[in-house]
């Protein structure tokens, strides 16, 4: 049996509410040998008591030794194991802004960029555009025409807009034209199959066309793909879990994965503080919270240890706001890992705790990869966090007699 369809046939109703709260890219490294990872290096007290309550460990978000990107990251927390429920990062951006992707719609995630003189990309997000200089960019790209399909391209945040392709025969399977990185050309977008044929050369020409629309722009003068996808069928939340579901997050991308399984996105907060503003108002409404944190992932990524550090000491600080609600399990945990010391997303296991009814105590002390190592939740994959809160939560029945 898929483990959503078990956790479907023991679900039961209950006076009790959960929260979890992601810290996206919260795992690290050391920088130096022997040193502390940002978690660990960061001044947490607030986690610490939480990792002294609950019980801790460390979450694999898709298997052993792979990478995960943030949506099949999230997946993974949500429940949905992201091996069968593949979405692709163009239609979480389109969800995420609320733009309704259709049956006959290929969307895709795009990052303005820089490049020089012979085309090679010297800043691959466009020295992070302001979102009021980037937005009249993007609306201008609808003035892009290709013959038997229609093309819609909306703002998302600072570098990143979305593409939607509408029309017969086209395929989600077409490669990145993000290399990755900076001093060559983007890549042409490659067909995966045949399905996927008119896509790519639908790409090429939207391609074309923009670079001579973004022609002259000093930061902005060309752009990458990502992420081409159709989007798929997902059972919801209410389906499978029994919960009235909400999401709090600044991000569109974190937005959109949470509509496509049903969560309601509620409030429009443009920071972490007033994400809890908005969980504190709606706490009478809703069974469960989806609480997201970018900039922990954004600072990794910049290979920016001690602004990650700082990040996550902004994270730790809303905690007894949390807490001062009580809900019945709380938990803390990240996507996926993204080390200052790599500048980018890894493969390693993420530190998580759950405080909630019936917790289990561990030997845990303080909240970080090492002492997550000791934790009772030991190692185990993120698809089985939603169950083992629902428990917690008194939302499970006995399996069998």
């Amino acid at each position: 049996m898929e483990n959503l369809e078990l956790i479907r046939s023991l679900k039961i109703p209950a006076d009790t509410k959960i929260v979890m709260l992601v810290a996206d890219g919260i795992g690290g490294l050391p920088i130096e040998e022997g040193g502390p990872t940002e978690l660990e290096a960061a001044s947490t007290p607030n986690l610490d008591h939480l990792a002294r309550k609950g019980v801790c460990g460390n979450s694999i978000p898709i298997r052993p030794g792979i990478t995960p990107g943030s949506g099949p990251g999230h997946l993974g927390l949500f429940g949905y194991d992201p091996l069968k429920y593949q979405i692709g990062r163009g239609v979480l951006e389109a969800a995420g802004i609320g733009f309704a992707v259709g049956p006959n719609d290929v969307a895709v995630r795009c990052n303005f960029c820089t490049i020089d003189a012979q085309g090679r990309i010297t800043d691959r997000r466009a020295g992070r555009i302001p979102t009021d200089q980037s937005a009249p960019l993007a609306r201008r790209l609808n003035q892009v025409s290709i013959p038997g399909v229609e093309v819609f391209v909306e703002p998302v945040q600072e570098h990143r807009f979305v593409v939607v392709f509408r029309g017969e025969g086209l395929g989600g399977d077409v490669a990145d034209t993000d290399p990755q990185k900076t001093g060559v050309p983007p890549l042409d977008p490659v067909p995966a199959n045949e399905a996927s044929e008119r896509t790519a050369e639908v790409a090429i020409r939207f391609v074309e066309q923009a670079r001579g629309l973004l022609a002259g722009e000093a930061k902005a003068n060309c752009l990458s793909m990502r992420g081409f996808a159709r989007r798929p069928d997902l059972p919801s939340y209410e389906q499978v879990y029994g919960l009235k579901a909400a999401a709090i997050a600044a991000y569109p991308m974190y937005k959109g994965l949470a509509s496509l399984v049903g969560m309601e996105i509620i409030g429009k907060p443009a920071n972490l503080s007033e994400e809890i503003d908005v969980l504190e108002r709606a706490w009478k409404d809703y069974d469960f919270f989806f609480v997201h944190f970018k900039y922990t992932d954004s600072r990794g990524e910049d290979g920016n240890f001690e602004a990650k550090v700082k990040m996550i000491e902004q994270f730790d600080a809303v905690v007894p706001r949390i807490e001062a609600l009580k809900p019945n399990v709380l938990i803390v945990t990240g996507d996926h890992s993204t080390p200052a010391a790599m500048a980018s997303h890894s493969w390693h296991p993420v530190p998580t705790l759950l405080v909630g009814d019936h917790c289990r105590p561990d030997t845990c002390q303080k909240f970080g990869e090492r002492e997550a190592l000791l934790g009772g939740l030991g190692h185990f994959e993120a698809l089985h966090l939603m169950p083992i809160a629902m428990a917690h939560a008194g939302r499970l029945a006995k399996f069998g007699a």
